[in-house]
């Protein structure tokens, strides 16, 4: 009975809180909203917040900022909302619908990964952009998908149902899921939906989720990269930039409107809404809501958790694809097969990698770790003062099992990054690996069951492979593996290696580094497979690294997690109950979210002001002919010279992109940036790199997102790719000449 106390405290103190800054705002006039003072604005933003949620506090907050919109404007069960426009693009973006005809927007690097699976040297849609022009010329993208959010329901009682104060934490997670799994079963949704829970504020509360999954995504447009990816690896997370990061699909349905898979027959997507677009661009102050779904976030984490991450964890990362980023660099510059297979992996190991370092360079400079020291200190204090003695021990708990997971938590990053992520050819035996384990554990049918999906991997893996380029990176990494990893998680068979005559050696001998290989490996009967299998060196080395991460790290590492991750859950609710003023919101787990900001230029260093928005002309004062990140198109150099901009211009200028106070992070990419009344005026696709620790700590001064200008988006459609027919399906809109 004491846990349904706690949560029900946890409830009455969010009321509370929201109660306490509804006053608040309520104190001052919502007309006033554009004179707020910095200070004043400040204290109302940042935070990722349930679009289910939003009336009261988060209403108010956004009309002193400046917005017109109502709750029921961005989130509405019963009629058409902003919610109808926006879905998951693929398995990691957002997007938005800006048509009647299901025309879908999102960032090119999102959508990257299929402009280059659709990519071959004689069509190269990476390198010159495509353009369909007309329904028939749209390309079918299989396993590309757009998930809507339909409904979300509070069922945090029904997953706390049997929970007692005696239960020991693994039993609590093990009737928590089953709980989940028998309330995901009993929801209430239409045949062709689907639903899932997500838990919040660190497990204390779960909603259920019903969405609608459509299948059927074709590519419609796509910039060169030179345009959609301006800048590159070397512009990414700074500013000023100057990128065009957007592409196009749309979706399609069944003649009912509802998911279905690709068929000719199928029609395109009749949404409830779709975003009318703002041609009048930003200025200084104005608001904006970014409508989308944030990958993660760990805003609550102690201190020692923070100075863990930013001074063990990332640099161990950051060091291993440094290594490999140098490699494949040189390899994708001197063959153009190579830079079209490598293009997508390439954009992911940078992007994280940069973004680590920045993420450190910025919790040390904002002096986050010392913030929260002293909040914490604070904490202490209260809870003493009170004799809260429930929470008396969370900060030495947490101090204690953040020394006893380091270890294991650096080995565990040393195999995702190498063994997983970046040598791709011990990701291949880490498959064969499962395969193994499979027919262990399950037998012949388990077997065949687990050899018809790893086979269906290696498809696509083997596609986009060159084993010239993986050997100088397994050699790297895996010699730095046996250096830098704690040492009682190191594998026999990397001790005292010469890894030159290593890396020969099975490079030269397995069947591994071919398709054709693999699959000769991986004929026969289970008991000839296997057998197979532990002869090839290369899967003979990468078993021994596979073993050690699932009997010693993996084990280690999710037993001590578990113990934090239930002080963290304590803590986030101690957190809402001591500081009851104070605005909580619940960390991002790529779940439907709404973040309010200005748009807001920032003082990166003394001395130095970046101001809101960039221009075509900095694209020219950049351009290097021939140059991989910085090339400019002729067509696109033409119409600046001839200031060609059409509708789209502002005072003779092409405008490109633009700052905004909002809290994004990963996942956030595609989503719409939208004005006072929900006009579309661009699409986020990235932070500065002074603000990008606002994963782990905001800071309004510093934390700046960057967006595409959407009149640029619609520039390169029509002036410079002439697919003026997409245009004419948008809704173009003035609301500033307007009023």
């Amino acid at each position: 009975m004491k846990y349904f106390k706690l949560y029900f405290l946890f409830v009455l103190l969010s009321i509370a809180s929201c109660k306490t800054a509804q006053e608040t705002t309520k104190s001052t006039e919502p007309e006033k909203a554009h004179i707020l003072s910095d200070a004043e604005a400040k204290e109302i933003q940042g935070g990722m917040w349930i679009p289910s949620l939003l009336e009261g506090m988060n209403e108010d907050e956004m009309k002193l900022l400046g917005s017109n919109l109502t709750a029921k404007d961005i989130w509405d069960i019963n009629n058409a909302s902003i919610k109808d426009a926006v879905a998951i693009f693929g398995g990691g973006c957002t997007s938005e619908v800006v048509s009647p005809n299901g025309l879908l927007l999102t960032n090119h690097h999102c959508g990257y990964g299929t402009i280059q699976s659709h990519s071959t040297v004689d069509h190269d849609y990476l390198k010159d952009g495509f353009w369909a022009m007309n329904y028939d010329e749209e390309i079918v993208s299989p396993g590309l998908k757009a998930t809507f959010i339909k409904r979300i329901d509070d069922v945090t009682s029904q997953i706390f149902e049997g929970i007692t104060e005696g239960m020991d934490e693994a039993a609590k997670m093990k009737l928590i899921d089953q709980n989940i799994n028998k309330v995901t079963k009993a929801a209430v949704k239409e045949e062709w939906q689907t639903a899932n829970i997500k838990s919040f504020y660190k497990g204390n509360q779960y909603f259920l989720i019903i969405t609608e999954v459509y299948k059927d995504i074709r590519m419609v447009g796509a910039p060169p990269t030179s345009i959609g990816k301006f800048g590159s690896d070397t512009d990414n997370w700074m500013w000023p930039r100057h990128t065009g990061d957007f592409s196009m699909f749309r979706i399609y349905a069944d003649a009912n409107n509802r998911p279905a898979a690709y068929s000719k027959d199928n029609v395109p997507y009749k949404p409830k809404h779709f975003l009318p677009i703002s041609l009048d661009g930003v200025e200084e102050n104005d608001f904006n809501l970014v409508f989308g779904f944030p990958g993660r976030t760990n805003e609550y984490l102690p201190a020692v958790g923070v100075s863990q991450i930013v001074n063990v964890l990332n640099p161990a990362k950051i060091e291993i694809r440094e290594n490999a980023l140098k490699i494949v660099d040189k390899y994708m510059k001197a063959d153009e097969k190579i830079r079209i297979q490598y293009a997508s992996k390439y954009a992911g190991i940078a992007n994280y990698w940069k973004k680590w370092i920045g993420e450190d360079q910025g919790i040390h400079q904002t002096n986050a770790i010392q913030k929260k020291q002293m909040k914490e200190n604070e904490f202490s204090k209260i809870v003493n003062e009170k004799e809260l003695t429930q929470y008396k021990s969370l900060l030495s708990d947490f101090e204690k099992l953040y020394k006893d997971i380091e270890q294991v938590s650096l080995a565990r990053d040393y195999w995702i990054e190498v063994a997983y992520r970046n040598v791709e050819l011990l990701n291949i035996t880490f498959s064969a690996y499962q395969l193994e384990q499979a027919y262990k554990k399950g037998g012949a049918e388990a077997f065949e069951k687990s050899k018809e999906r790893v086979l269906s991997g290696y498809e696509n893996k083997y596609k986009n492979y060159s084993a010239k380029v993986d050997q100088p990176v397994f050699e790297s990494l895996t010699s730095l593996y046996a250096q830098k990893i704690p040492k009682e998680y190191l594998p026999e068979n990397m001790k005292g290696v010469d890894f030159s005559k290593l890396t020969n050696d099975i490079y030269q001998n397995s069947k591994f580094t071919s398709l054709a290989g693999v699959k000769e490996l991986l004929a026969g009967t289970p008991e000839e497979v296997i057998k197979k299998l532990n002869e090839d060196k290369a899967y003979v080395f990468g078993k021994e690294m596979h073993n050690i991460f699932y009997t010693k790290i993996e084990p280690k590492f999710q037993k001590i997690n578990m113990e934090l991750n239930a002080v963290q859950k304590e803590y986030m609710k101690a957190l809402m109950e001591v500081f009851p003023k104070d605005r909580f919101y619940p960390d991002a787990n790529f779940t439907l979210r709404a973040n309010y900001g200005r748009v807001k230029g920032y003082e990166p260093k003394d001395g130095m002001y970046y101001t809101t928005s960039t221009y075509l002309n900095g694209v020219m004062e950049k351009y290097k002919p021939g140059d991989y990140e910085f090339d400019v198109p002729q067509k696109l150099r033409d119409l600046y010279y001839a200031k060609d901009f059409g509708q789209y211009g502002e005072n003779g200028k092409m405008p490109i992109n633009f700052l905004g106070t909002n809290h994004t992070t990963g996942g956030n990419s595609g989503s719409p940036v939208m004005d006072a009344d929900g006009n579309l005026l661009g699409l986020l696709f990235d932070g500065t790199w002074e603000g990008i620790m606002s994963d782990l700590y905001y800071d309004a001064d510093i934390v700046r997102s960057i967006s595409v200008d959407i009149r640029y988006v619609l520039f390169i459609i029509d002036k410079y790719a002439g697919a003026s027919h997409l245009i004419d399906e948008m809704t173009l809109v003035h609301p500033k000449k307007n009023k």
